[in-house]
């Protein structure tokens, strides 16, 4: 089995923050965790000499990714999942779930048969771990279908949503969906009966319809702010229904476009970092240059980091989540534990695997992120696998007897 031993770093432990601490890996899970004076010394294990102002963090989770590196969802094989799953550790993401489009209705069962057989396949450490299906749309609103395409938009349907989730294997976790639509609180119902997240987004709704929602099942909020009927003084709409409950967990964009950097503090200041989680909503041009893409059968341009289709409506973004977590910090002024309870923490426990993931403790899978001192991604662990290390002239870490340098990529 193999070993892993990260010293002298402050380590951000479930169990409190550890100023000068060490990490055990074995295998694939965490084997222990302390202070630097309780850290093993006569054990055969790879050595990463670190200091304090690294941090070891948690692996973050994306609940919202359609696409990375030229690869999407929708392309329906098991390359387009290799390669997002393998590229998204460099921005400290260890797991995410794998997020469709509204499309033709054989489309999306491609996508979700193709994920099925991924996770059942290749699900192997080393890489990010897809976690499942975030299934965005087509039950959304033509009113804030945004960049879901609006000829393939469609009621919520319970016997269609039962047809889809056979063909996914089960693995369908969440589903964004307009609740105000003809059966949109059947469909609701239906899905927290059956364990799966109920998503407001892409929605039209008045106040008492995101109450009747909640009601119903809804627990979740797809991109807060962003495809949703906005606050106003004399209707709360989606914005105001979702930050006012609690039992809500919020989608973030915080790319300080989807965004602006004042309302990602409003919303941090409303929903406390209990309440929010980080997402990047990322489309396939995320780790390209500029130039034209697809999403959803419809055309994107990417310039400057915008991507948009061409009547200007922002289309997914190409947001690293490593950047997100860096903007978060500086728009709101919240510690790093409260970051990363936002990032890792809170998905885990919305996607109901904080028993194993979302947090570092001994015997949860080893699924960790070294930072420095701005807060960048220096290595990558995913289950036990160092999946990524910064490359080579940019950061050097010191080693131990059987050490290693963390200068290159995995």
């Amino acid at each position: 089995m193999k070993r892993w031993l990260l010293k002298n770093a402050t380590v951000y432990a479930e169990t409190g923050k550890i100023e000068q601490g060490y990490v055990l890996i074995a295998g694939e899970k965490v084997a222990d965790i302390g202070p630097m004076s309780l850290c093993p010394t006569d054990i055969d294990a790879k050595v990463v000499e670190l200091s304090p102002q690294f941090a070891v963090v948690p692996g973050f989770i994306d609940v919202h990714i359609h696409g990375a590196a030229g690869a999407d969802v929708m392309d329906a094989t098991p390359a387009a999942l290799h390669t997002m799953a393998n590229t998204l550790p460099a921005e400290g993401t260890t797991s995410f779930l794998a997020t469709t489009m509204t499309a033709p209705s054989e489309q999306i069962e491609a996508a979700l048969r193709n994920v099925a057989r991924y996770m059942a396949e290749a699900n192997r450490p080393g890489a990010a771990e897809v976690l499942g299906v975030h299934l965005e749309g087509p039950f959304l609103s033509p009113k804030r279908a945004g960049a879901q395409h609006p000829r393939h938009l469609v009621d919520p349907d319970v016997s269609l949503f039962q047809r889809w989730q056979e063909a996914a294997g089960g693995h369908i976790r969440l589903v964004t969906l307009a609740p105000e639509r003809d059966e949109g609180l059947a469909l609701t119902a239906y899905l927290k009966e059956t364990g799966v997240i109920a998503s407001i987004g892409h929605s039209d709704a008045v106040y008492e319809e995101v109450k009747a929602a909640i009601a119903a099942g809804v627990t979740h909020a797809t991109h807060l702010f962003n495809g949703m009927r906005g606050i106003h003084h004399r209707e709360p709409g989606v914005a105001g229904g979702v930050l006012m409950h609690e039992e809500v967990m919020c989608e973030l964009i915080a790319d300080g476009l989807h965004v602006a950097p004042p309302m990602v503090r409003f919303a941090y200041r409303n929903k406390g970092s209990e309440g929010l989680i980080l997402i990047t909503d990322a489309m396939r041009a995320k780790c390209l240059g500029d130039g034209q893409y697809d999403l959803g059968g419809q055309e994107v341009s990417v310039r400057g980091g915008e991507a948009r289709l061409a009547d200007g409506t922002l289309a997914g973004s190409v947001l690293k989540l490593g950047e997100a977590i860096r903007h978060v910090l500086d728009y709101t002024g919240c510690t790093l534990e409260e970051v990363i309870r936002m990032a890792s923490w809170n998905p885990a426990k919305q996607l109901r695997v904080s028993d194993r993931k979302g947090s570092l403790h001994p015997g949860k899978d080893a699924d960790l992120v070294i930072l420095n001192e701005q807060y960048e991604v220096i290595m990558t662990f995913c289950r036990g696998v160092l999946a990524y290390s910064k490359p080579i002239g940019t950061e050097r870490l010191g080693t131990g007897g059987n050490g290693h340098e963390a200068h290159r990529n995995s």
